[in-house]
C-alpha cells in the first residue's frame, strides 16, 4: 500500500525556491512596466490632491475600528482602483467575506487593473483557498510564501519537524495597496471573522487606511517579497490550474447574484456610499508625517541562533519611541510577552514617570493560551510598578449597559487581536506585529509608526474604549484581581480566579506554561 502511494506522494510536490528547475520557464504577468504610472494622478489621490500636495512627505490616516467597515472600505477602494491593487496577508480563509472581496478583485482585473496576490502558505492553507484561482486571470498574478513542498495531507506537518526552522517562520505581515497611493494595514487577514460582528467567534481588531507619501515605502517593502525566491507563483500549484475550479468559482458568484438581488442590491448600495464619502472628502483623515517598517523576508531563512540575536527595523524603532516618551504609553496588545529585557525597560520607564497602560486578552477571551501563561509571569511586576493593566472581556454581553455601542464588540465571543500603541499623544504605532516572541524571532511583520497629535489621540480614545469591555486586574495582597461591570449589574464585581473559566481552562493554561517562551 505504502509504494502504491509512493508516485501519488510525488505528484503532489511544488518549489520551495524560485531557483528550482520546474521554474526556469516561469514568466510574470505583472511587471514593473505596469507600475509606470503617477500614483498622484489617480482618481484615488485626486479626491485629496490638495492635501497631499501641501506639504511634501505629507500622508493621511484614518482609523477602521469595526470588522464591517474594514471589509467595505477594503471593496469600495477596489472598484475606486483604475491601475494596481496589491493584497499581502497571513490567513485568506476560504469564507464568504473572502469570496465576495474575490469577486471584487477579479472585478477590478477585468477593468485591467493589475492585481497581485501574495499568501502564506501556512496561514493560507494554499491548496484550498479558492483566491488561488484567481491565478487563471490575465490581469492577475497569486504567489504563495514559505511553502511546504510535499502537499500530501499525511506528509503536510511532519516536514516541519525537518525544515523547522524555516517553516516555523511565517509571513505576518498584513497589506492592502491601492494605486500605489493608499493601504491599509493593522491586525486582520482575510476572513469573515475578521469582518463579521455576527461571527460566533470575532476578532476584535484594528486597521488604519493611509493616503499619500508613506504608500510607495509599503509598496516596496511589497516588492521585496514579491520577488524573493521563496514567493513561489500559483502556477505550479495544482489547485490554481483547474479550469473546472474557476468556472464553478464563477458560477457560485453568478448564482448568488441572480438568487439573493436584494442582498446583492444592498451590498452594493454600501460600497457605493462608502465610495461618496470618500469622494466627497467626509473621510475623518488625520495629517502627518510617517514610516513604514517591514523585517525583510530573508528573516525566516536565518539559523535560531540569527534570530535570537536579530534586531531589525522594527524593533530599533520601537525601543526608540519608548525610550524618547516622556509622560506616558497606552498600548492595546492581542498577545503580549515582553521578555525580561522589555519588562526592565518599562519598569525603569513606568519608575521614571513614563505611565504606562495595558490591554490584552484575558485567558477566557484568547486563543492561545499559552501566550497568557507566558504573560502572567510579567504582570504582577508591572501592576506592582504602578502600570495599569486590563485584559479582554470574553464577550460584549459584559457590558455595563449599552454606553460602549463598537460594533466590532458584538459578538458572542470576541478575541482582541489589535497591535497598537500611543507613545504621549503624539505618536502611534499600528500593524501585523504582536509584542511577543514570535513576532521579534520567527514571523515576518510590518509596521506603521505616524507622527500626528489627531491621531494620537483618536488611537488613544480607542484603547481607552477597550478598558470599558475588559477587566482591571489589580493586587490583593500579592495576588491578582479582576474587577469589571457586568451587564445590569448596579456595582462591579470583582473576582479572585480568571473570570468566566472553567477549571479544565485553567489546568490547561497551566500546562501550557511548560512550552519554551521562545516558541509562544
Amino acid at each position: 500500500m505504502f509504494v502504491l502511494a509512493l508516485p501519488l506522494v510525488g505528484c503532489t510536490t511544488v518549489p520551495t525556491t524560485t531557483h528550482d528547475s520546474r521554474l526556469a520557464g516561469y514568466v510574470p504577468k505583472i511587471t514593473a512596466a505596469d507600475f509606470n504610472y503617477d500614483p498622484m494622478n489617480t482618481p484615488i489621490a485626486h479626491c485629496y490632491k490638495d492635501e497631499l500636495s501641501a506639504t511634501p512627505g505629507v500622508s493621511g490616516a484614518t482609523l477602521i475600528e469595526d470588522g464591517l467597515s474594514a471589509f467595505v472600505i477594503r471593496a469600495a477602494f477596489a472598484r475606486m482602483a483604475t491601475k494596481t491593487i496589491d493584497l499581502q496577508t497571513y490567513i485568506y480563509s476560504n469564507d464568504f467575506s473572502s469570496k465576495v472581496l474575490i469577486g471584487e478583485l477579479k472585478n477590478a482585473a477585468d477593468r485591467g487593473v493589475k492585481v497581485r496576490i501574495l499568501l502564506d502558505d501556512y496561514g493560507t492553507k494554499s491548496d484550498i483557498v479558492d483566491v488561488m484561482l484567481l491565478n487563471q486571470h490575465p490581469n492577475i498574478e497569486v504567489k504563495v510564501f514559505n511553502t511546504v513542498s510535499n502537499r500530501a495531507r499525511f506528509l503536510y506537518y511532519p516536514q516541519f519537524l525537518l525544515d523547522f526552522n524555516r517553516l516555523n517562520s511565517r509571513m505576518h505581515n498584513k497589506l492592502f495597496i491601492v494605486d500605489n497611493v493608499a493601504y491599509i494595514t493593522g491586525g486582520r487577514n482575510v476572513g469573515s471573522n475578521y469582518f463579521y460582528p455576527e461571527t460566533a467567534s470575532n476578532f476584535s481588531d484594528t486597521d488604519v487606511l493611509f493616503l499619500g507619501d508613506m504608500t510607495r515605502y509599503a509598496t516596496n517593502s511589497f516588492n521585496d517579497y514579491w520577488e524573493h525566491h521563496l514567493s513561489i507563483p500559483a502556477s505550479v500549484f495544482p489547485k490554481a490550474k483547474s479550469k473546472r475550479a474557476m468556472r464553478q468559482l464563477e458560477r457560485g458568484l453568478e448564482e448568488y447574484s441572480e438568487n439573493s438581488a436584494d442582498a446583492v442590491k444592498d451590498y452594493n448600495s454600501i460600497i457605493n456610499l462608502a465610495m461618496r464619502e470618500y469622494r466627497s472628502k467626509k473621510f475623518d483623515f488625520s495629517w502627518g508625517r510617517g514610516k513604514f517598517l517591514a523585517d525583510p523576508p530573508e528573516k525566516v531563512e536565518m539559523t535560531m541562533r540569527e534570530k535570537e540575536q536579530y534586531r531589525g527595523d522594527i524593533i530599533t524603532a520601537l525601543q526608540k519611541l519608548w525610550s524618547e516618551t516622556e509622560k506616558e504609553v497606552y498600548l492595546s496588545a492581542a498577545y503580549f510577552v515582553p521578555g525580561q529585557g522589555g519588562l526592565e525597560h518599562m519598569l525603569r520607564e513606568e519608575n521614571a514617570g513614563v505611565h504606562l497602560t495595558i490591554v490584552t486578552n484575558s485567558l477566557a477571551s484568547t486563543n492561545a493560551p499559552t501566550v497568557y501563561a507566558k504573560w502572567e509571569k510579567y504582570r504582577k511586576q508591572l501592576i506592582e510598578s504602578g502600570a495599569d493593566v486590563y485584559e479582554f472581556m470574553l464577550s460584549a454581553e459584559n457590558l455595563r449597559g449599552k454606553e460602549h455601542d463598537r460594533e466590532r464588540k458584538q459578538s458572542s465571543f470576541s478575541v482582541l487581536h489589535s497591535k497598537t500603541i500611543v507613545f504621549d499623544d503624539d505618536i502611534s504605532w499600528i500593524g501585523s506585529f504582536n509584542l511577543d516572541p514570535r513576532s521579534a524571532y520567527f514571523n515576518t511583520e510590518n509596521v506603521a509608526v505616524f507622527e500626528s497629535r489627531d491621531f494620537a489621540q483618536k488611537l488613544r480614545g480607542m484603547i481607552i474604549g477597550d478598558t470599558v469591555t475588559s477587566w482591571h486586574v489589580t493586587l490583593q495582597d500579592g495576588q491578582p484581581r479582576w474587577t469589571g461591570w457586568r451587564t445590569g449589574a448596579s456595582a462591579p464585581k470583582t473576582y479572585k480566579r480568571s473570570p468566566d473559566t472553567s477549571v479544565f481552562r485553567r489546568i490547561w493554561k497551566s500546562l501550557c506554561g511548560l512550552v519554551p517562551e521562545k516558541f509562544v
